[in-house]
């Protein structure tokens, strides 16, 4: 009967034409389906918006980069309020693959005069240059190169950071090699160890400082540049490093960053009171490990910038994973690849997957809660994924001139952690402008 009535509506229709009472029930009903598609219509907009309300949130996705991961996420109280233009997804720049690059990086090892030793891989003798014809390409969407001019042009007359470790001079000499090929950095900085150094471009006057702080945290360290310590490093886990937080609010944008210095044995004060330690099997001390430490040092990382009244742009960059295969850096281990990973040929290690852990989990409780409008912008820079993936962009056995010269088989330490200049980590400017223009 429902076929019949579908495919011949007139012929119900003659059989009740006559029937007032019948004509008045059609009407009604009618009315009311029109009415629940209105209803339900707008029940949908609802359920929509509440999902991408929920998006910063970190998730796993096993298929996908076997990692957890997240959408860059904004702290602003406007999440909550999204249009239907909005509610559009974002293509997501963390999910795709190193792809062929014949045009290869703007700088080189010559052009630059910024690039340390220890990553300077074709003036110490790095063979191979695969490694450099590589970019990072997002599966459903165009990564735009960095484009040095416009970078510039938007930075006119601000000041930008860098705070953590070796990795974040690491990063900091990558962009600053970038952006001299358009217009020469001058240092105008640096402090008695040149661990800590500023830059300026005269042409918009855009200042870049790069702030040692390995923690984050307030640290006593007694170690030397070569890595000789004379005492276990004392780190006060609920105080934050004066060396960057004392020069907050002088940044327009920050990159923060923390990582394997959490590694390293060190003694736990808080209320200048010791509470335990990190690999101390020496002392009478409760072995807390490095994971309670980083999550209070990141904790308060982001509640330090939640809290603050200056409204700057702030990236907190996670974990840069190692490649060390056959051993460590200290026994052994080596890192000869050289074409990057395709998906499934290599996992994140255990020690790498819970600091990554930590700053997704830490992260998602900042950008689900409340914030000011008048404060910082936070967004995670999440490069652990695609970094991951490139296992060919260390320096090896080449943090050190021509390691091979003399002997062939030469056992040098080798560098499977900090990156060739130029190299992947080029790419990461890539993401960090993307994420400024489009949010």
């Amino acid at each position: 009967m429902r076929g019949d009535s579908i495919s011949s509506p007139l012929k119900p229709f003659s059989l009740y034409k006559h029937n007032p009472l019948f004509v008045k029930l059609v009407v009604l009903s009618l009315l009311l389906g029109l009415a629940f598609r209105l209803f339900s219509s707008h029940s949908f907009d609802y359920k929509s918006s509440s999902v991408l309300e929920s998006q910063s949130s970190p998730t796993i996705d096993s298929q996908e980069t076997g990692l957890l991961t997240s959408d860059e996420g904004t702290v602003t109280q406007s999440q909550n309020e999204v249009s239907k233009d909005e509610a559009k997804p974002k293509c997501d720049l963390l999910k795709g693959e190193w792809v062929p690059n014949p045009s290869g990086p703007v700088y080189n090892n010559n052009s630059c005069k910024f690039i340390e030793e220890h990553q300077n891989c074709v003036k110490n003798g790095r063979p191979d240059s695969g490694y450099l014809y590589w970019r990072w390409s997002p599966r459903d969407c165009e990564l735009p190169k960095f484009n040095p001019e416009r970078f510039l042009d938007l930075m006119r007359n601000k000041k930008w950071a860098f705070i953590g470790d070796s990795i974040s001079r690491n990063h900091v000499q990558s962009l600053i090699c970038t952006l001299s090929q358009v217009d020469p950095a001058k240092e105008i900085y640096h402090d008695e160890q040149f661990k800590s150094k500023t830059w300026r471009f005269p042409s918009c006057n855009f200042t870049v400082a790069v702030i040692w702080s390995p923690f984050l945290l307030k640290a006593d360290i007694f170690e030397d540049n070569y890595g000789f310590s004379t005492a276990d490093i004392e780190l006060h886990l609920d105080k934050l490093d004066e060396k960057w937080t004392s020069q907050f609010m002088d940044f327009d944008y920050a990159i923060i960053s923390g990582g394997k210095w959490f590694l390293k044995t060190a003694i736990y004060y808080e209320n200048n009171t010791i509470q335990g330690c990190h690999y101390c099997p020496k002392r009478n001390l409760t072995d807390l490990g490095f994971d309670h430490a980083y999550r209070k040092a990141v904790k308060l990382v982001f509640d330090f910038v939640k809290n603050s009244s200056h409204k700057a742009v702030v990236f907190f960059r996670t974990i840069t994973p190692d490649h060390f295969e056959g051993g460590e850096w200290f026994s052994g281990g080596t890192c000869e690849r050289t074409v990057p990973f395709k998906e499934g040929e290599w996992n994140i290690s255990s020690v790498d997957r819970v600091f990554h852990e930590i700053e997704l989990q830490e992260f998602d409780k900042v950008a689900n809660g409340s914030t000011s409008d008048n404060g910082p912008v936070l967004k995670l820079l999440d490069t652990t994924g695609l970094s991951l993936s490139r296992p060919d962009g260390h320096p090896g056995p080449y943090r050190e001139f021509q390691p091979f010269a003399k002997d062939k088989n030469a056992k040098v330490q080798n560098d499977c952690l900090h990156w060739c200049l130029p190299g992947p980590i080029d790419s990461w400017n890539d993401l960090v402008m993307e994420m400024l223009i489009n949010g």
